[in-house]
């Protein structure tokens, strides 16, 4: 699969590359932990090299992170190790390969994802589908479409190049009218000033 190959590519530098605002990043996870107990499962999906799964795990009871990239993983689970967090499990692949039950979990993360799926709705469905009743899905997104809609036209290049993934090139509106037509309804909606093309949304499952 050429996406699991380029993000192995990448995984060591990608861990390197510090965020954009460390005040934001941390007012994500505050987000998140808000709707966590010592109870709570919980499942993330693209959890890259496992950053925010090691970060959280010492508020839930279990934590199962997904991504498509062995390399990615690796890195995780060094990191869970040196944590001691032995409630995180780390697990190669896709949300659907989880084969989750109906009403399974507590909360669903899917940070710095959506626009990189190739089934992005199908997806949002698939978490609604896990969550409790009252469920709670936490996400933050690119949305490139805001300001570089032109952006579309280079991603098939960038593709065969080898120096961009799979980059869905979506609105923000066109992400929120995905997250309702899902079923969810929005909590919040918050736009970091430091990432103008980020949305990040709480959402629950009524």
């Amino acid at each position: 699969m050429q996406a699991d190959r380029f993000w192995d590519r990448i995984a060591r530098k990608y861990y390197q590359q510090p965020v954009p605002s460390e005040a934001d990043y941390q007012r994500k996870l505050a987000l998140s932990r808000e709707h966590f107990t010592t109870d709570s499962e919980v499942v993330e999906f693209g959890c890259g090299t496992g950053t925010t799964a090691v970060k959280h795990a010492p508020f839930v009871k279990r934590y199962r992170a997904v991504d498509i990239s062995a390399r990615m993983l690796d890195i995780a689970r060094t990191q869970a190790a040196e944590a001691q967090a032995s409630n995180v499990e780390f697990i190669q692949g896709t949300l659907f390969d989880l084969q989750l039950p109906d009403a399974s979990v507590d909360a669903v993360l899917g940070m710095s994802i959506l626009h990189l799926l190739p089934n992005r709705d199908e997806t949002l469905v698939e978490v609604h589908r896990i969550l409790k009743p009252g469920g709670v899905f936490i996400s933050s997104t690119a949305c490139v479409g805001e300001k570089m809609a032109w952006f579309r036209y280079l991603v098939p290049l960038g593709q065969r190049l080898g120096l961009l993934p799979l980059l869905s090139v979506f609105k923000m509106d066109e992400l929120r009218t995905a997250v309702l037509g899902a079923g969810f309804q929005v909590q919040l909606d918050w736009v970091p000033d430091s990432s103008p093309m980020v949305c990040v949304l709480v959402a629950t499952k009524g």
